[in-house]
């Protein structure tokens, strides 16, 4: 999906959590993956673009699919928990929101692996015409693990992963 970020990201919302976050989520050593930051409910997830649009793919699955290290530059994963067991992706800035299928085993802990490739090329775009950085947040059930860096590629993924 195309999703309008602005200030560099977008995030996800639990449709249990009534209230929107008023600014980006402070890193802390507990979740110090640079670019996605979780609270319980809300995920901050960092683009490389600052206005525009990017490429976004969420996939939820029963079980962990599979990092895809040969496609993407930068890969994440974080435990997150939803307390509805539904969360939706909204793009920042007061856009749109885009549904998110059901998460597999309800509300519960999650991990979420965040890829990212093209970052240091949209962070020096200044609002181009085609879409430059691509996402995949993949989604699956499972205990909470510590935060982990499978993949660090791009700069400014390594500017996020420093800041804080």
């Amino acid at each position: 999906m195309d999703v309008e970020v602005h200030y560099s990201h977008a995030y996800l919302l639990d449709e249990d959590d009534d209230c929107y976050p008023d600014g980006m989520l402070d890193d802390s050593p507990t979740h110090p993956v640079g670019i996605i930051r979780v609270e319980k409910g809300i995920a901050f997830l960092i683009t490389g673009l600052h206005t525009g649009t990017v490429s976004f793919t969420v996939a939820v699955a029963d079980q962990d699919p599979g990092a895809d290290l040969e496609g993407y530059e930068d890969i994440v994963e974080i435990s997150f928990e939803s307390p509805s067991g539904y969360v939706s992706l909204y793009e920042s800035g007061g856009g749109g929101v885009h549904g998110i299928p059901s998460l597999s085993a309800g509300p519960g802990t999650y991990r979420f692996r965040y890829h990212a490739r093209g970052m240091d090329a949209a962070r020096e775009a200044d609002f181009p015409d085609a879409v430059i950085d691509h996402y995949l947040l993949q989604i699956w059930p499972a205990s909470h693990r510590d935060s982990v860096v499978l993949k660090s590629t791009s700069s400014y993924f390594r500017y996020w992963l420093s800041a804080g």
